[in-house]
């Protein structure tokens, strides 16, 4: 097993416990040979994409077509609508995330779970100059109070990501970093997303929640919606 498989699989073990058992979770690597990806899916990708770009979509692909074995789906194409997000096939909820050295994906029946997010990012703290447009004011008070406030800022960040995955699949609905206030909790590695005002058929001050971990060099956040209405 080399040592990149070896990383991938701890990173995957993390990740694990923080969905429910029916969410298929599968990871690929950007930086090995992740399967290519279908040609339906590939012709999303812009003709001039560099390389980067075009093995982080295909690791992502590559987790989305091992994590529809697991459900005992055949691989389908997953492409990419006009808004930029997946288009998912009939029957199947889903998140795709991915960065330089990591791609995973998650994946539910339809019916079980509503909509699910998921996000991964480099276990680096985020830039100071980007905390006043990633974090609200309530938000950079409590990080004055924590022992590492650039690690937590960059959860916080991870996390808006992940719930804004899952409440688009319901709401349609872009808005910014401001659109929702975390509160965490992190004795239990979870987190509660706020909504700041109204998103159809989210109001505000509902939230949505989810879970995260930190370790093997990544900050791992995840999004369940289960049972709405």
């Amino acid at each position: 097993m080399t040592d990149r498989h070896s990383r991938l699989t701890e990173r995957l073990a993390l990740v694990r416990p923080l969905f429910a058992a029916n969410v298929a979770l599968a990871g690929a690597d950007p930086l090995g040979t992740p399967a290519e990806p279908l040609a339906e899916e590939a012709a999303g990708l812009s003709p001039n994409a560099v390389k980067k770009r075009r093995n982080e979509f295909a690791a992502g692909r590559d987790a989305v077509h091992q994590a529809m074995r697991q459900l005992g789906v055949s691989p389908a194409p997953v492409q990419v609508g006009s808004d930029r997000a997946p288009v998912w096939p009939a029957g199947l909820v889903g998140s795709i995330t991915h960065t330089k050295s990591c791609a995973m994906a998650v994946l539910a029946r339809e019916g079980e779970v509503q909509a699910l997010g998921v996000d991964v990012e480099e276990d680096t703290p985020l830039k100071a100059e980007l905390l006043p447009a990633i974090c609200s004011e309530r938000e950079q008070a409590w990080l004055r109070r924590q022992d590492n406030p650039g690690q937590m800022a960059k959860v916080i960040f991870s996390a808006k990501e992940a719930a804004y995955k899952a409440q688009y699949t319901l709401s349609r609905a872009f808005y910014g970093f401001d659109g929702m206030e975390l509160e965490l909790d992190l004795a239990a590695s979870a987190y509660q997303a706020f909504f700041t005002a109204d998103r159809p058929p989210f109001l505000r001050g509902e939230a949505v929640g989810g879970r995260f971990a930190v370790g093997a060099g990544l900050i791992m956040t995840t999004a369940e919606i289960r049972g709405r209405g």
